[in-house]
């Protein structure tokens, strides 16, 4: 987390480590930053400074033996020559940063007709899986392995495993867009967890995981490969079940146990139960939590609990906190009761209510023009244009596809339901493709919207990104999708029907909006 307040812009300053002038985040300019990830940190024997050394010197005594070595023989020089000049410098010459470069003073001509730089390297050789010769089976089964103790120096580069891994790597970069740095970086990944890799043995997610952030290589497309390979085993424990163990810590053993039982029914459904969206399950066991941990300091399982238990614990609660633990307290134990972990059940014959919901409200037109001030890019317009005027769900937004939009006839299917494209989406939905086409020209992602994240690889983006503009303002992604619905029933008419025909809606909650515009057609709405 950076030690500057959000929006501040920190002053142009000198670099702790090398001394340069220049304008950067934090107290390390990038490049004496990226040398500090790879080297260890001890006193200098040049300038005898505390600074992460290589060959026992630090970046700025590095730069100005190499600025020595220039001088002297006018032209660039070797790191050999360099070293022997380490043990001279006396003195340091400061600049600005960006300007001290490690291959010379002044940056390299652009070569005439070509690219800039070296030429691009030629494609790997075709290559195949290594054919399985005749060896000695192993006596005993796989030992784990320490990638993190194998130095990169020592890697296996004619391996014929890293030959058929750097080729697959090659076609899934070609066909997934991956650009110089991440193939570099997968190249690596895959030179260190293939080094003394023979016929049989199994790459596991435990045992590459760290090794590979520790050197800041892409975990997930090195996994790929290996994937692709048919030698890697996901042996990782998934969130869900991380979330699930901190949820139930505290619990009775027995209890615990139970609730747990019951939350992995709700997420994958059970014999006479449909499978839950993974939010529902969080909030059915958030809610129960509480009551449990109380129930846990007198009983060791739910069938202890009795109704006066209940009962007593729900006097406590008032409004939707009450209706929201009890659904989920019915939810455990109507469970436990078909399934025969309990005698009884001891909520059967609460009364829940009827929820009453609250009249809902249209947005002023100052809010709405916060939100679209704050949308300045082409994916967030054409988001706050989906939610706004589609009255599309965030989980909706991101699922879409590029064969979901059907410019031609001007359509856009969202969540099933085919809709017109107006005016507004569909020069919003044209300058987004174009951004996307010159942005990501080779992504193999079909998903409608990408970001650097998902450009590289085929998976959806998140809720979080897709929200993370409007977060922050009255007028958020949510309260625009409910305010276009409300819109809707208030200038067709309270008719729950045709809400629910526009926008695919559930009956009772087509029915609430036509209720609230009922409610504000027989009164005027108040000005703030």
């Amino acid at each position: 987390m950076s030690r500057y307040p959000k929006g501040y812009r920190k002053p142009t300053d000198s670099c702790d480590g090398c001394l340069a002038w220049g304008d950067f985040s934090g107290r390390l300019c990038p490049a004496c930053y990226m040398f500090g990830r790879g080297h260890a940190t001890a006193v200098c024997d040049g300038c005898r400074r505390t600074q992460p050394l290589k060959w026992d010197y630090c970046r700025l005594c590095w730069c100005q033996a190499r600025l020595s070595a220039q001088a002297a023989v006018g032209r660039l020089t070797a790191e050999a020559d360099v070293r022997t000049r380490l043990n001279a410098v006396r003195h340091h010459q400061l600049f600005f940063m960006g300007m001290h470069h490690r291959n010379g003073s002044v940056p390299a001509p652009r070569r005439r007709g070509g690219r800039r730089g070296a030429p691009r390297k030629p494609s790997p050789a075709p290559a195949w899986r290594p054919n399985a010769d005749c060896r000695q089976l192993p006596l005993f089964g796989q030992v784990p392995r320490d990638y993190g103790r194998l130095d990169p120096a020592h890697v296996d580069l004619g391996s014929p495993w890293l030959t058929w891994a750097k080729y697959l790597a090659h076609r899934l970069a070609e066909a997934r867009g991956w650009g110089r740095n991440i193939r570099f970086a997968v190249n690596r990944g895959l030179a260190l967890v293939l080094t003394g890799y023979v016929e049989g043995d199994v790459i596991r997610h435990s045992e590459i995981f760290t090794p590979l952030r520790a050197r800041d290589l892409p975990v997930g497309h090195t996994v790929t490969v290996l994937r692709e390979m048919g030698i890697f085993q996901d042996d990782s424990k998934s969130s869900f079940e991380r979330w699930l163990a901190e949820r139930l810590e505290g619990l009775a053993s027995g209890i615990g146990a139970e609730a747990g039982h019951w939350t992995r029914v709700l997420r994958d459904g059970g014999p006479r139960s449909l499978p839950r969206q993974q939010g529902t399950v969080w909030l059915y066991l958030n809610r129960v939590r509480p009551a449990l941990l109380e129930w846990s300091d007198r009983y060791d399982h739910l069938r202890e609990v009795t109704r006066d238990d209940v009962l007593t614990y729900i006097k406590t609660l008032h409004g939707h906190q009450r209706h929201d633990q009890l659904v989920a307290l019915r939810s455990l134990f109507a469970w436990a009761k078909r399934n025969g972990l309990i005698f009884r059940n001891p909520t059967s014959r609460i009364k829940v209510g009827q929820y009453q919901y609250g009249v809902l409200h249209p947005l002023v037109p100052a809010q709405v023009d916060r939100s679209v001030a704050a949308a300045t890019t082409p994916a967030t317009r054409l988001i706050l244009a989906l939610a706004a005027v589609h009255a599309a769900r965030v989980a909706q937004i991101g699922t879409l596809m590029l064969d979901d939009v059907d410019l031609g006839n001007r359509r856009l299917t969202i969540a099933g339901r085919v809709r017109p494209l107006d005016d507004l989406t569909l020069k919003l939905l044209l300058d987004w493709l174009e951004h996307r086409r010159n942005r990501w020209p080779n992504t193999a992602n079909l998903h409608l919207l990408i970001n650097n994240q998902t450009a590289t690889k085929t998976s959806r983006a998140s809720n979080h990104w897709i929200s993370a503009s409007m977060r922050g303002q009255d007028a958020t992604l949510e309260r625009l999708r409910v305010d276009r619905q409300l819109e809707e029933a208030l200038t067709h008419g309270p008719d729950p029907l045709h809400l629910a025909e526009v926008f695919g809606l559930d009956e009772k909650t087509a029915m609430r909006y036509a209720d609230s515009a009922r409610r504000l057609l027989e009164r005027p709405v108040e000005r703030l």
